[in-house]
């Protein structure tokens, strides 16, 4: 038993085992469509998370190595869970996240793409849920199946795959209580559900935001009336929602304004956002499809990276009581409901924000219109623990080995609840978060691609990290 990946031969074993069934496993995971409950919710009917996860249990008994557990858990009234248990060749427990369910399919695909029809176009792999966050059971799997067949020591590999996650993984706490006495104490926590700003480095996660929604509604009448008559006696309901906004945004800058809602950023991750910003220049700006001559709101590309990793920031991301412009007459329109969603620092705490939030907008309403917010979702950010110490000198050099320079470490803007959900049930673990969804990888959108460089470079990523937990468990 050896301690180290023989990395010439590690990139020999990942590039054939990605061409012959890793990529052919994929390819067929993509055709299934199966859609997360919140887009499904008669998913036990359909079926095809079950397909899904059929699919992905007969490819682990396969590869997995011999003395691998491998079992679908099913748990009453929730979408089933895969569940890998790989005993260790040497000290240390590890859990290894993903999720088989996907995101609904979008318009827009290319006419010879679509959400269910793999298309392989050189370097990328189209289709709905290869890259989020498919590939991961498939790359977590074979990492430990490369030090197997090297003999390299690792530790105890538990492969936790579930199907909610684009849900907001609600069924994953009973699962975690189901499975307590099986999950051990893990020292080493991987989740590959994450984003790249290019893909040419490995970029390390260290942070993720939160997220407080709802819905806004104004109402000032029972039904609609002629603006001519009403309009100077009876106020807007879209007048008084834009001044409630102005409560909790500064209409010129976008600056969110109640202070519970921010959080001082620790001086290590505006020093890691200055040193990524070096590696990005413009590119996080220019990935956007701007309209016109539209620019970002800051030409210092760190303060963007700042914006939309610890900083809270607004949109409205639909609205009810508004006809479609063709359809809109002169009516006063009784009502106006907004949905709001909220991006919270990591380390802001989602429920007592998505309180403040609500507090801030009915609070003595103007012209007493009536006013309600109604919750819709609240979820906390996660900052990762440190890297020092034998996690933080085994991705750099695990960033050498397979993409030749060296590791940078960022937050991002999205949500992944279950980081933190996973933080409070292991408080000693380490955590490895990282991903493929890099520029243009368009998750839950149209001409969705998995990057397979990027996908294979990762394997064996994972693999230097578990080998290296086990050294120096």
């Amino acid at each position: 038993m050896t301690s180290a990946l023989d990395t010439a031969a590690a990139r020999e074993a990942v590039a054939t085992a990605w061409d012959t069934h890793i990529l052919p496993a994929l390819e067929a995971f993509i055709r299934i469509p199966a859609k997360s409950p919140a887009f499904d919710p008669d998913w036990a009917r359909s079926g095809y998370l079950d397909a899904a996860v059929a699919l992905a249990e007969d490819w682990c008994r396969r590869v997995a190595p011999p003395d691998a557990r491998i079992e679908v858990v099913r748990l009453p009234g929730r979408t089933p869970l895969l569940w890998v248990d790989i005993p260790g060749t040497g000290p240390g427990e590890a859990l290894l996240y993903g999720h088989l369910d996907k995101q609904p399919e979008a318009e827009g695909w290319d006419s010879d793409k679509g959400p269910w029809t793999p298309v392989r176009e050189g370097d990328r792999l189209y289709g709905r849920g290869a890259a989020d966050d498919g590939y991961a059971l498939f790359a977590s799997l074979q990492a430990v199946r490369l030090l197997h067949d090297q003999g390299v020591a690792h530790p105890r590999c538990m492969l936790l795959i579930e199907c909610a996650e684009e849900s907001g993984s609600p069924d994953l706490p009973a699962y975690l209580d189901h499975l307590a006495n099986r999950l051990g104490r893990p020292g080493l926590v991987v989740c590959l559900d994450s984003g790249c700003a290019d893909y040419e480095r490995l970029w390390v996660t260290t942070s993720l935001r939160g997220m407080a929604a709802g819905d806004l509604s104004v109402e000032v009448l029972s039904q609609g009336v002629h603006s001519g008559d009403a309009s100077g006696v009876v106020p807007s309901s879209f007048r008084i929602a834009r001044a409630l906004l102005e409560r909790v945004e500064d209409a010129g800058t976008g600056r969110i304004l109640p202070g519970e809602l921010h959080a001082d950023i620790p001086a290590e991750r505006q020093d890691q956002a200055i040193k990524a910003a070096d590696i990005i220049g413009d590119q996080l700006a220019r990935k956007f499809p701007w309209a016109g001559d539209t620019g970002p709101l800051s030409d210092d590309p760190a303060e963007l990276i700042l914006n939309r990793t610890w900083r809270p920031w607004l949109e409205v991301i639909g609205a009810d009581g508004l006809p479609a412009s063709a359809d809109a007459g002169n009516v006063l329109r009784p009502g106006t409901t907004l949905r709001l969603s909220l991006r919270l620092p990591p380390t802001v705490d989602g429920r007592a924000a998505t309180q403040a939030l609500g507090e801030v907008l009915t609070a003595q309403p103007p012209q007493n219109a009536q006013v309600r917010f109604r919750p819709g979702g609240a979820a906390n950010g996660w900052n990762a623990p440190a890297f020092e110490g034998w996690l933080g000198d085994s991705l750099m050099a695990a960033a050498n080995d397979w993409f030749g320079e060296q590791a940078v470490f960022m937050g991002e803007g999205g949500s992944i609840p279950l980081m933190n959900l996973l933080s409070e049930r292991f408080p000693a673990a380490r955590f490895l978060v990282t991903g493929v969804l890099g520029p243009g990888s368009n998750a839950h959108g149209p001409n969705e691609f998995l990057h397979l460089p990027m996908a294979r470079r990762l394997t064996g990523v994972v693999a230097e990290a578990l080998a290296a937990q086990s050294a120096n468990a």
